[in-house]
C-alpha cells in the first residue's frame, strides 16, 4: 500500500481523486470506481503498488503499435483494476477482479527496479503498461517509467484514454507512446457498453497530441453496437482533423466474451469497410486486426503504394524502409524509431 498521487481533501470524511476523469468523491473506508484506490482515515492510498498480476515479453505490434520501433520487444506489466466496466473486456478476469470478486486485490511483488532489470535482460526496447488500465496503477507506472527512462528504455501506455490532463502532464516527460482505445463515437455507446463518456476520451486524445506523445488509436468493431458507417465516418474524421492524418488507426475484430457473448464475431468485410472509411477520411495508415490473413496489417507507402513493412499477425516479413523512408519513392514514414534497423 502506498499513498496515492492526485487527490485532495474534500471534507472531514471524504477525499476527491484527481487521477482519472471520473474524479471520484470517496468516503472514508471506500474505494474509487477503479476498485484499487481507497480512502483510509482521510488519506487516499493505492492498493496495487508493486503488485503485478501479469508480466510478459510481447512484440510491440501486439499493443498494437505499428509506427513505434517496429519489430522490437516490449516488457508488459499490469495490476488488477480498471476505471471502465466494458461489457466486452478481453482481460476481465484481472481488470474487473475487484468489482466482480468483492473488492479482491491480487498480485505478486514486483518492484519498479526489477521490472526495468527484467526488461533489459529480455532484450526489450520498451516497457508497456497494459492488459488493464495503466491510469489506475499510475504511481507504480510512474516510478517504473522514471527508472526505465534513466536506463535507456522507452515507456508505452495501452489505455482507455480517461486520465486527467494534470496526471498525463506529470508522466509525459517519461511517456514515449500510447495506443488509445477510441471504443466508439457516440455517448450512448460509451454510457451503455463502457460506463464512461465519449467526450472525456476525446479531450484526453487532444491532450496526448498537445503534449507531443506518439499516439495510435484502436477501435474494436462490435457488430450492431458501434459499426454504423455514419458513426465510423465521424470517428475517422476526428482522428484526421484533431490528431492528424498520419495517426495510425487500428480497426480490430470483436470476439464474443465476458458480458457480450451473445454478439457475433466481427465479419472480415466489416473491417474492410471500416478501413475504407478511414482512408476516405484522409487517414494515411489504417490497419485491420484480429482476423488472420487480412492484407490490412501491413504498412503501405501512402504515396506510391509499396509494401514497406509486411506483417502476418505479430510477425514481420519484408521491410522496404531506408532510414525511415520508402525505398521506392523516398516518402518519410512518421513514427518513432522508424529510421532504425527493423528485424
Amino acid at each position: 500500500m502506498k499513498q496515492a498521487m492526485f487527490w485532495e481533501v474534500a471534507d472531514e470524511r471524504r477525499v476527491r481523486c484527481g487521477l482519472c476523469r471520473f474524479r471520484c468523491l470517496i468516503a472514508e473506508g471506500r474505494r474509487g470506481i477503479c476498485g484499487v484506490r481507497e480512502n483510509r482515515e482521510g488519506v487516499l492510498y493505492t492498493l496495487v503498488y508493486g503488485r503485478s498480476v501479469a508480466e510478459n515479453v510481447d512484440p510491440i505490434e501486439k499493443k498494437p503499435l505499428f509506427h513505434f520501433h517496429p519489430g522490437s520487444l516490449s516488457f508488459s506489466v499490469a495490476t488488477v483494476g480498471c476505471n471502465f466496466r466494458c461489457l466486452h473486456c478481453q482481460n476481465y478476469q484481472i481488470s474487473q477482479l475487484p468489482r466482480d470478486h468483492q473488492q479482491a486485490i491480487a498480485g505478486y511483488p514486483l518492484e519498479p527496479a526489477e521490472i526495468v532489470r527484467r526488461a533489459l535482460a529480455s532484450g526489450c526496447r520498451s516497457i508497456a503498461y497494459t492488459y488493464t488500465e495503466p491510469t489506475v496503477f499510475f504511481e507504480y507506472a510512474y516510478d517504473t517509467a522514471v527508472l526505465a527512462k534513466e536506463a535507456g528504455l522507452k515507456n508505452v501506455f495501452v489505455t482507455n484514454g480517461y486520465i486527467t490532463a494534470e496526471a498525463l502532464a506529470a508522466i509525459a516527460p517519461y511517456l514515449d507512446a500510447a495506443n488509445v482505445d477510441l471504443k466508439g463515437f457516440s455517448e450512448e455507446f460509451y454510457r451503455e457498453v463502457v460506463g464512461a463518456t465519449l467526450q472525456g476520451v476525446l479531450d484526453t486524445l487532444r491532450e496526448y497530441r498537445r503534449l507531443g506523445i506518439w499516439i495510435e488509436v484502436t477501435t474494436l468493431i462490435i457488430p450492431g453496437r458501434n459499426d454504423r458507417a455514419g458513426e465510423l465516418r465521424k470517428l475517422a474524421a476526428f482522428i484526421a482533423d484533431e490528431l492528424g492524418a498520419d495517426t495510425p488507426w487500428h480497426v480490430t475484430a470483436f470476439h464474443p466474451t465476458y458480458k457480450l457473448k451473445e454478439v457475433p464475431p466481427t465479419p472480415a468485410e466489416s473491417l474492410r469497410k471500416a478501413r475504407g472509411i478511414g482512408l476516405e477520411a484522409g487517414l494515411r495508415y489504417v490497419y485491420t486486426g484480429n482476423i488472420p490473413g487480412e492484407q490490412g496489417e501491413s504498412t503501405l507507402c501512402p504515396d506510391c503504394g509499396a509494401v514497406l513493412i509486411e506483417r502476418r499477425g505479430f510477425r514481420l516479413g519484408r521491410v522496404n524502409l531506408d532510414q525511415g523512408r520508402c525505398k521506392g519513392c523516398g516518402t518519410l514514414i512518421p513514427g518513432v524509431g522508424m529510421e532504425e534497423r527493423i528485424s
